[in-house]
């Protein structure tokens, strides 16, 4: 279970201190497009959403953790050519359960263009901090452009971060701010 628990804090950027980060930052275009979760079944072991085929097998464990959880956020991420089907648990301030697995690309588009789903549209830098953390710079485009957020993953809540100098307001915890929410209602 362990393996499949997200901890991560989220902020706003101080926007006074400019954008280091951009200087030794990996950047990648990502597409979030968030399906209708109770449309998402498990038969066996594969999963499906309305009938259509997503993945083949999953493990028992994540058998077992889809159905212990009640409610899911699900999405389909393009990015690098890949997708990626993630499926979140309801989140505690900085945790959730998380299961992700890559799928076919084709069967993924084929899924989001068959309907309107929120979706998100952002650059991704990765930076890395002096403490060796990764954080993630997600800069939003569309209706959400000039909307900025950074997030470090951390292996338990307790673990100590080195903020860095750019980062302002801590937003963890503020579902409104989650990009689910952001898909579906825009700015809060």
């Amino acid at each position: 279970m362990e393996d499949n628990l997200e901890i991560e804090r989220r902020f706003f950027l101080d926007e006074e201190k400019g954008q280091p980060w951009k200087l030794d930052s990996i950047t990648s275009k990502i597409r979030q497009c968030y399906l209708h979760s109770p449309d998402i079944t498990l038969r066996e072991s594969g999963l499906f959403y309305k009938n259509r085929n997503l993945l083949c097998s999953i493990t028992p464990e994540q058998k077992n953790i889809f159905n212990s959880t009640v409610e899911w956020t699900s999405r389909i991420r393009f990015r690098d050519e890949c997708a990626t089907l993630t499926l979140k648990g309801k989140r505690t301030h900085s945790s959730a359960i998380e299961l992700e697995w890559t799928i076919d690309v084709e069967v993924a588009s084929h899924i989001v263009e068959q309907m309107e789903c929120p979706t998100v549209i952002k650059t991704r830098h990765v930076w890395t901090g002096s403490d060796g953390l990764i954080w993630e710079i997600d800069v939003f485009e569309g209706e959400l452009l000039n909307l900025i957020i950074a997030e470090v993953e951390l292996p338990n809540e307790d673990y100590p971060v080195i903020i860095p100098s750019w980062i302002g307001e801590e937003i963890t915890g503020l579902h409104q701010w989650s990009n689910s929410s952001l898909a579906r209602n825009g700015w809060p």
